[in-house]
């Protein structure tokens, strides 16, 4: 049985995880053997995380399918003691006989109630705690990830793997390895007692079951790979309306419904024209399987019938075969289920396993020691870095020192590695070359943990939680008091605001914060980092959306706040970081200029062409530009 599994499992489709680089979640792979065994020896180890429940089962299981045996022999008894019961001069022993038999029978279904209900629980019950256990080891994986792993694997991919492929592994005990001991028990010990019977009979009885259990398989091998390509162009749907509702402003602004609606229909059609396809392949099958069934019925009826004629064997004996044929469609068919079930949770198991097993870029050193903050200097030194995959560095030579109190600017144009910078301080890239230090220390050698409390960065993208404000302020230190989540607000100069508010610091801001606007969105992601109270504070363009007066007024608020702590102010207006101590200027991953304001204006370069761009006033223009 396993070696047909097996087998047939060669021939379903893998998909591949993301390991492997440049690949979604979506890519597909033939799963060999080793693999594909190896994983379904881990999934029964996690099942056997819960022996005693595992142990109930099995025995439940086998009882179940041995009372189930009994049935056919007691009815077939039944059958030839109501004869005797009806034929003339029959006494009470006769009768007493058939009401012993009656009692035996409804017992026994009793029991095999019980049984079946015993194996289904604690069956559940199992798939269901490895279901719990899979989800959180997932989950907690998603969280430990790189940013480099979410920039290569979409969303929607790994919703699916949560979601549908982990269903595929919860489901293997109850849909794969009890049923190899249902139908072991079932088809093995019942042929065995048919042909022990009636040899004839008994091969009858059992000629559909060759035929319906190839057929059974070869149906749900093919239903299995175009579930795995169903899978895919689900995934594909969900991508397209989790885009669609995360820029539903953007497509109501641009009048783009119809745009949506067409693309959004071309992908439903897709996954409907292949769910239709399935349905054809279930229809078409199981109505030969029905056919092989009743052709094979016909045959023992025939057979059988003349045997009852020729007084070989008794109505009651017909009867048995009969009822076993009955008992046994179902389980026959059950074996391309469970064929299905090994290769669903092989391919799927493989997919989940790998991202289990997926090694993280980002973790903590053998020896890592927690961040000491002292003077709390921050210094690049010839930092290099190449996100994975792209042909040219994005950050080379890049070299700086902060101390604490100070402030510098970064500007440049876009493309230029700005937001690099910001993203290697806190280490959610490691850089290529070099090494970024604070107070001396080499962050790739502190703790994760440490470093990302004292390095504080308000990002380009204000995202916030549907949740109250003073829990989204408060997300980082959850149990601090109310007056620091006040002050922080009140840095971030949205305190007035939100007291303005019905439910002041209890109002609930929509999804993603929608219900704020975008400066609004940005001072209350300020003040979530605020909260903190970094030794690092890193400004990734997080003004843009804000007014000149309301930012002016913020960094008027932040000079008390950053007098013992080093920040970093990336901006493209100019007005946000001219105050700064050190203004570096970034293109193409180098620093080509660095200087205060005043320097460089007087230096005549890049950032004077982009000053006078922004600021400087029309009639303190050249009259050369004027006239151009």
């Amino acid at each position: 049985m396993l070696g047909m599994v097996w087998i047939l499992s060669l021939n379903t489709q893998a998909i591949g995880g993301a390991p492997e680089r440049g690949k979604s979640f979506a890519h597909v792979a033939e799963a060999s053997w080793g693999k594909g065994l190896s994983t379904l020896l881990r999934i029964v180890r996690m099942t056997l995380r819960h022996p005693w429940q595992v142990a109930i089962t099995i025995v439940s299981t086998f009882i179940a399918a041995t009372l189930q045996l009994f049935i056919p022999r007691l009815l077939g008894r039944a059958i030839d003691q109501a004869q005797g019961v009806m034929a003339a001069g029959a006494g009470t022993a006769a009768e007493h006989a058939l009401w012993n038999t009656a009692l035996t029978l409804l017992v026994v279904s009793i029991l095999r109630g019980l049984f079946t209900m015993a194996q289904n629980y604690y069956g559940e019950a199992v798939g269901h705690q490895t279901g719990y256990e899979l989800r959180l080891a997932f989950y907690e994986k998603i969280q430990r990830l790189s940013f480099s792993f979410h920039d290569r694997v979409h969303t929607g991919d790994l919703i699916t793997l949560g979601l549908l492929d982990l269903d595929g592994v919860r489901m293997f005990f109850s849909t794969g390895i009890l049923r190899v001991v249902l139908l072991g028990v079932l088809i093995g010990v019942g042929a065995y007692l048919l042909i022990s019977t009636d040899l004839v009979l008994g091969l009858l009885s059992l000629s559909f079951v060759p035929f319906v259990a190839w057929r059974s398989s070869v149906t749900q091998l093919a239903l299995r790979s175009t579930w795995l390509t169903l899978q895919q162009r689900l995934s594909v749907l969900s991508r397209v309306m989790d885009e669609n509702l995360g820029g539903i402003r953007v497509v109501r602004a641009f009048a783009a419904q119809r745009h949506e609606l067409e693309k959004f229909d071309r992908a439903k059609q897709d996954a409907l024209d292949l769910a239709t396809e399935r349905v054809d392949i279930r229809v078409s099958n199981t109505s030969a399987m029905n056919f092989s069934f009743l052709a094979a019925m016909g045959l023992v009826l025939w057979f059988g019938g003349q045997k009852v004629i020729a007084g070989q064997i008794s109505v009651g004996t017909l009867a048995q075969f009969l009822t076993f044929m009955t008992i046994l469609q179902m389980p026959v068919r059950q074996l391309g289920l469970m064929v299905n079930s090994f290769a669903r949770a092989s391919t799927c198991g493989t997919r989940l396993f790998e991202l289990l097993d997926a090694e993280l870029d980002i973790q903590d050193a053998p020896d890592a020691k927690d961040l000491v903050i002292t003077d709390g200097v921050l210094r690049f030194d010839n930092v290099g870095f190449r996100y994975a995959g792209a042909g040219r560095a994005t950050l080379s030579g890049i070299s700086f020192e902060a101390r604490s109190g100070e402030t510098i600017g970064i500007v440049g144009p876009p493309g230029s590695g700005k937001s690099t910078i910001a993203h290697l301080i806190p280490r959610f890239y490691d850089v290529t070359s070099g090494a970024i230090t604070i107070d001396g220390q080499d962050i790739s050698k502190v703790t994760l943990q440490s470093l990302r409390k004292a390095v504080g960065v308000v990002q380009q993208d204000a995202f916030l939680f549907t949740t109250s404000i003073e829990n989204n302020i408060a997300y980082g230190n959850p149990w601090a008091r109310e007056t620091r989540i006040g002050q922080a607000a009140e840095y971030a100069q949205l305190h007035n605001y939100i007291i303005g508010l019905p439910a002041g610091y209890t109002t609930v801001v929509g999804e993603r914060g929608a219900s704020l606007s975008g400066g609004q969105r940005q001072r209350l992601t300020i003040a979530r980092s605020l909260m903190l109270r970094p030794s690092v504070l890193v400004f990734d363009d997080s003004t843009a959306a804000i007014d000149a007066g309301t930012e002016q007024r913020i960094r008027a608020a932040m000079k008390r706040f950053a007098r013992d702590r080093v920040t970093l102010i990336i901006s493209h207006r100019l007005s946000s970081l001219m105050h700064a101590d050190q203004i570096l200027f970034v293109e193409g991953g180098r620093i080509v200029e660095r200087g205060t304001h005043e320097e460089l204006l007087a230096l005549g370069g890049r950032y004077r062409a982009l000053y006078d761009l922004q600021l400087r006033p029309e009639d303190d223009r050249p009259a050369a530009m004027g006239a151009a």
